[in-house]
């Protein structure tokens, strides 16, 4: 997938536009919102176990080369497979490498983040192979050409009538079909896919160390499907997504469902330690795991930025961030969007391509407060704008406007005059709608809201007035 993140800029101005972007956001939000609210209510040790989460995953990431070390052994010692990919390029060549050397020619492919991350589907295409989305929000991704646009949700930023227009041009079903038909023809059509396929690759939501057992979690079956049915099951892995013990697993997976769609348990969940036994009647014939890297050492020396890679991808944290709720998953302009996003990508891609951002962020901390890990993302953001700056990234505008700020910040006197001045220069630009005509920061202001006008009475005066009057406590 190409980096676009340095558009943010103008691909959030563009999302602004799109009405019906906005309304599906709002619902889908909100929807969300309220199903890990009443999730979390039902629990009233939440907060215990948010910190035992957050130090589960801390000790897992502090000893992340040994923990990739006992996995490894583990699950070898059952057969299974082991490749260690420094970038997507690598873990490209190795997972085709080994779909060659099965003579596979067809895959079914689970919903992974990773996999998006590394484009696998374009360069497995490209090399003459099937491949197809198992996932029905995925798949109908694919058919759109198109990338996800949230972390559980990829295609949240779709009508029906869009995904029925797509199932008529690819599948000739209905071009006015519901839903629940909607829902057949995808079935029809991936139960085929499934039942054929050679090879299945799935990403992991976590893997464990003692046991050597990748773990995956899903709604709709058809991960179980990939993992099952195929002669060969591929799983491309991040290399954090190592918990050290089963017993760590048991309570990170109560956070996780519960933060990512407010279930206590989702419908299906795949505990995967080796490939079929002569006892069993199903399951692959052989298990890889394909480990990749692709940045995440890089943030993992970085002390400041390093419990980024606590995430367990629950979405909560876009789910409640009033920028990626207004602006949607593609702006951010690569596979991982919102606020986790906003701190990953820099260091997966390069801060020179995703300067940007770090400034998508209202630091209003929301993601920080629902983040079922504690991951302190307000801290970071701030961390990586300090880095875009030492990397030359701040543009004329902000380093002017931070050099202002900063005279004034040491002068009462001249922040005082500043004050007195600008308000009512602020009142006649507001009233009179010139933020469109004076351009910069202002317009872009204005494309999608209006500025609001000030009190009549500033916070400095009301102050000493109230002070004066004694209402206001020292």
């Amino acid at each position: 997938m190409k980096v676009r993140s340095d558009q943010f800029s103008r691909l959030s101005s563009e999302a602004l536009q799109d009405e019906f972007l906005r309304e599906a956001l709002a619902r889908a939000n909100a929807s969300f919102q309220d199903a890990r609210g009443d999730a979390v209510d039902s629990m009233p040790d939440w907060e215990a176990l948010r910190q035992q989460a957050h130090e589960i995953k801390n000790r897992a990431i502090e000893n992340l080369p040994e923990a990739l070390d006992a996995f490894e052994k583990n699950i070898c010692s059952r057969g299974g497979e082991v490749h260690y990919c420094e970038d997507g390029a690598a873990a490209r060549d190795t997972i085709l490498s080994i779909i060659r050397s099965h003579d596979g020619s067809s895959v079914t492919k689970s919903k992974s983040m990773v996999t998006e991350e590394i484009a696998l589907n374009d360069h497995l295409e490209a090399a003459g192979l099937s491949v197809l989305e198992g996932d029905l929000g995925e798949y109908i991704i694919q058919l759109a050409g198109e990338h996800p646009s949230h972390i559980i949700a990829p295609a949240i930023h779709k009508s029906r009538e869009e995904v029925a227009e797509l199932f008529h041009e690819h599948l000739g079903s209905d071009p006015k079909a519901d839903i629940p038909e909607l829902t057949r023809v995808a079935q029809r059509t991936l139960r085929e896919a499934f039942l054929g396929a050679d090879i299945g690759i799935s990403g992991a939501n976590f893997v464990v160390s003692e046991t050597g057992t990748i773990v995956l979690v899903e709604n709709e079956g058809n991960i179980r499907m990939s993992t099952t049915i195929p002669r060969v099951h591929i799983a491309l892995v991040g290399i954090e997504k190592v918990v050290p013990r089963l017993e760590d697993l048991a309570l990170l997976l109560r956070l996780l469902c519960r933060s990512a769609t407010g279930q206590r348990v989702t419908s299906y969940i795949s505990f995967i330690s080796s490939a079929r036994t002569p006892a069993e009647g199903d399951g692959p014939e052989k298990i890889y795991v394909v480990f990749l890297d692709a940045g995440r050492s890089r943030l993992w020396a970085d002390p400041g930025q390093r419990a980024a890679l606590n995430c367990i991808r629950c979405g909560a944290c876009l789910n409640f961030c009033p920028v990626y709720g207004s602006v949607g998953g593609h702006s951010y302009g690569w596979v991982y969007p919102g606020p986790i996003g906003s701190v990953i990508t820099p260091h997966f891609v390069g801060i020179e391509k995703a300067s940007q951002l770090p400034q998508a962020s209202s630091l209003c901390g929301r993601c920080a407060e629902v983040c079922p890990v504690k991951i302190p993302l307000p801290d970071m953001l701030l961390g990586l704008r300090a880095k875009a700056v030492e990397a030359g990234s701040a543009g004329i505008v902000e380093r002017f406007s931070m050099r202002v700020f900063s005279l004034l910040g040491r002068s009462p006197r001249l922040w005082r005059f500043a004050l007195a001045c600008g308000r009512p220069v602020y009142k006649l630009v507001a009233r009179a709608g010139l933020a469109s005509v004076l351009g910069g920061p202002l317009r872009r202001w204005n494309r999608s809201r209006g500025l609001p006008l000030p009190q009549k009475q500033g916070f400095r005066s009301w102050w000493r007035a109230e002070t004066k009057k004694g209402d206001v406590d020292d």
